[in-house]
């Protein structure tokens, strides 16, 4: 499945009908935020094609990703006596898509969902692939279920909407796809630094494209992780970490960056990296924005909270490392020693 990118909301309807042929109703979800500036735009696309279109909103911020929060959009879909030919529009970042998606998941054993995500994050990440959940006792998306969207459906236009370190956030994982996969991608990135961060529409539609592309294939090949699409997990290990240690004060990619100069680091020290191959991941990193380094924490308490990583595997961490620039690969092997090495090395960068 192809993510359709636009630049506006216009074909929306028409693209969700195409896709579900055979829905009668669908429910608009979305935070206060972004309900406040797309809901009406949205619902005026979706009336083209659909006889009701319904909204609920929740409140915005991390701290909303929660169980409760499922319930309640569970028991309005009860109250609006929604049924499995009906189906669900998530529009928003990658809180409301996970959410949206778990719920889909759930509700009557599963209906279709529309991922319409507003953020760079949401658009080139969460939005694909069809991961869902909420966080759950301080931990992220520790409940969910796969569950993959009808569709998803991109604006570029929303972007103009971000404040910019939400912008750059999502600049977190688009450094991180092309590191993984795509070396090319990754000198474009250094090549075309001025035109992303002034959001030219074209650089933009075309780097979304590229990071989507990235993804597809790999989740294409690997739907239920079993193997390959761990890679994409590359910098979130320490990152997941990093994040919760600060409360969540982080932005996510922000967090993704900083774990991916530490994958790097470790990759440098195994000997599969050179010292100037971690040099240009620093500075890639940096140029657009992103931390390169971390203060005011203590590195064995980020160490202890990576024991609850989701990935781990008979009792160890499978880890992602970069073999070179544009490739990764899987370890077993990763020791705390090596983990604490390259925590400690981001309070020095």
């Amino acid at each position: 499945m192809n993510p359709i990118i636009s630049d506006s909301f216009v074909m929306l309807g028409r693209t969700v009908r195409e896709v579900l042929p055979k829905a009668g109703r669908v429910c608009i979800v979305g935070d206060t935020n972004t309900m406040s500036l797309f809901a009406e735009e949205i619902r005026a696309s979706l009336k083209t094609e659909f006889h009701t279109v319904a909204a609920y909103t929740f409140p915005a911020g991390e701290e909303f990703k929660t169980l409760d929060s499922i319930r309640g959009l569970l028991g309005y879909l009860l109250e609006q006596h929604f049924d499995r030919g009906d189906a669900l529009i998530a529009v928003g970042g990658g809180v409301t898509g996970d959410m949206t998606g778990f719920a889909a998941a759930i509700y009557l054993r599963g209906i279709a969902f529309v991922q319409v995500p507003t953020t760079l994050l949401a658009q080139i990440d969460s939005s694909i692939g069809g991961k869902t959940g909420v966080d759950y006792q301080g931990y992220k998306n520790m409940v969910g279920a796969f569950h993959m969207p009808s569709a998803v459906f991109v604006n570029t236009k929303t972007l103009n909407t971000l404040p910019d370190e939400q912008f750059i956030s999502g600049m977190g994982e688009v450094v991180k796809s092309a590191l993984l996969a795509d070396k090319d991608f990754y000198d474009w990135l250094i090549e075309n630094r001025e035109a992303v961060l002034s959001r030219n529409p074209e650089t933009i539609g075309e780097m979304i494209r590229r990071t989507e592309q990235i993804k597809i294939q790999i989740v294409n090949e690997d739907p239920t992780e079993k193997g390959i699409r761990a890679y994409l997990n590359l910098g979130h290990t320490i990152g997941h970490a990093i994040e919760k240690n600060s409360n969540f004060s982080l932005q996510h990619g922000c967090c993704v960056a900083l774990g991916t100069i530490a994958a790097a680091r470790m990759s440098e020290r195994r000997g599969y990296l050179t010292e100037a191959d971690l040099k240009s991941v620093i500075d890639v990193t940096g140029a657009y924005g992103l931390p390169t380094h971390f203060e005011n924490a203590v590195p064995e308490e980020i160490l202890a909270i990576t024991k609850s990583d989701k990935k781990m595997h008979n009792g160890r961490i499978r880890f992602v490392l970069l073999e070179k620039l544009g490739s990764a690969c899987l370890r077993d092997d990763v020791t705390d020693e090596e983990m604490l090495e390259a925590i400690r090395y981001l309070a020095s960068v």
